[in-house]
């Protein structure tokens, strides 16, 4: 569970070596992604043009819900006197969400309408007719004994694993959680196996409870990641400085390897061709819950340290920052809110591949979903008009040059495609996978992450992905 600290200084790339990070007994594993190369960008209206500056956040202006500090002494007092809400460690994920404007212009969990909205629209709309994307629940479940205790009030506390007042929910509404609905329109299934399901409906309440949202203090984890955790003010302010004229986002939960590398300085290169002076990248790890074969957080930090070390992608035109999102591995419904969280932090491009946000069938022996209806989906959503989607084709290892390559289905005999599976077996083995797969320092960290493991003799159970 997070704590509440005063705000921590916060670096904007990985220039500050991380301590080696304790041994996990979450048992994860890797896989690497298909990757593909932007053609033109994916946009209602043609080629985008070129602007300065950043593009607004939805709403207009993003939605901050920490409560300024010399209000918070107050504010703790008022939290005390309230009926209490306790949360999970997924809801002080999606509390940090919110307190930071990366739902923006949402102001708080969700009310009925709101939640209705997103299921059936993935969208909301707002006082002025205008629609922004919104296309996942951002929700809070309460059970029948919590529910009985808020009684009539019209606020409640809501409180961390500490039992400390961590946030206060005003004009609430509660409303039954219709969980079977939730899952199917969110998931495009209800078979048994879904890992955010299993880990965050399945068990909740039957009500869910929304408001106006007050936090007492930025949201901190005390892991020694805070300062990557840039807010999308904080990441607007260094893209700002660093003088970008356009913003390319790239959203991952795995490594990075040199096929990732290569579509993100070919898609520089391209945005200069089309006139852009100083394209920036957002390199964008998602930060918050993950499903248990998924490398943790601190292991994949430490791993994008060395590409940058080690020069795979350069610092002075790169980003690094945790995306604080839970995942849901929803595929094309997930996508909109990974695009849509871009947006309000600044960026205008968004990179989407092969199945972005899917997973295998928890049941069958298949793609959950469409690999390419994720792409599709993106440009055509209600809400991410403004945002260029930048699609791109495959990438595998090229054993003619010795490094990761696009594709060239003329001579398919002269490319390895490195499975998921495969990149384990090496990097438990302590194996090293072909020159120019990844960068020797990155894939020392897979291989220590893995070694770590061993000793308690677990070894991750893979979840199709």
């Amino acid at each position: 569970m997070a704590s509440m600290s005063a705000v921590l200084s916060k670096s904007p790339f990985l220039s500050q070596p991380l301590s080696k990070p304790p041994s996990s007994s979450d048992l994860p594993s890797f896989s690497a992604a298909s990757l593909s190369f932007p053609f033109k960008p994916h946009r209602r209206g043609g080629v985008p043009p070129i602007r300065a500056g950043l593009i607004a956040p939805d709403g207009g202006k993003l939605a901050e819900l920490v409560v300024a500090e010399p209000r918070r002494r107050e504010k703790k007092h008022e939290a005390a006197e309230l009926p209490r809400v306790e949360l999970t460690s997924i809801d002080v994920q999606w509390m940090h969400v919110l307190s930071e404007g990366w739902a923006s212009p949402l102001g708080g969990f969700m009310r009925e309408s709101e939640f209705l909205q997103t299921l059936h629209f993935n969208s909301l709309r707002l006082d002025d007719g205008s629609v922004v994307n919104m296309s996942v629940p951002i929700v809070l479940a309460i059970d029948d004994e919590q529910k009985a205790r808020i009684g009539e009030s019209k606020r409640v506390a809501l409180v961390g694993s500490d039992g400390n007042p961590v946030a206060i929910l005003s004009d609430i509404e509660i409303y039954k959680h219709p969980k079977e609905e939730r899952i199917a329109r969110t998931w495009g299934t209800t078979a048994p196996g879904l890992p955010y399901v299993e880990e965050a409906i399945t068990n909740a309440g039957n009500w869910l409870i929304g408001g106006d949202l007050e936090v007492l203090e930025p949201v901190k984890y005390n892991d020694g990641l805070d300062r990557f955790r840039l807010s999308p003010a904080e990441l607007r302010k260094e893209l700002e400085k660093r003088g970008a004229d356009a913003v390319f986002a790239f959203q991952l939960r795995n490594p990075v390897h040199n096929g990732h590398a290569l579509l993100m300085t070919d898609t520089r290169r391209r945005l200069l061709e089309m006139g852009y002076k100083n394209p920036i990248l957002l390199l964008h790890p998602l930060g918050g819950y993950t499903k248990a074969d998924d490398v943790p957080l601190s292991w994949r930090m430490k791993q994008h340290e060395k590409v940058l070390e080690d020069g795979v992608l350069d610092p002075e035109t790169t980003v690094v920052s945790i995306f604080p999102s839970p995942m849901h591995y929803a595929g094309p419904t997930e996508v909109q809110w990974h695009a849509k969280g871009r947006i309000n932090a600044g960026a205008n491009f968004y990179i989407v591949g092969r199945d972005p946000a899917g997973m295998g069938h928890p049941v069958e022996k298949r793609d959950l979903y469409d690999a390419d209806h994720g792409k599709k989906v993106l440009s055509m959503a209600p809400g991410l008009e403004r945002l260029n989607i930048l699609p791109f084709r495959v990438a595998a290892y090229d054993k003619t040059q010795g490094k990761m390559a696009f594709f060239d289905p003329s001579r398919p005999q002269d490319f390895l495609f490195i499975s998921g599976t495969k990149m384990r077996t090496l990097a438990k083995n302590k194996e090293n996978p072909p020159d120019g797969f990844m960068c020797p320092g990155g894939w020392q960290v897979l291989v220590d992450y893995y070694d770590s493991l061993s000793p308690a003799g677990k070894l991750p159970e893979v979840v199709p992905a």
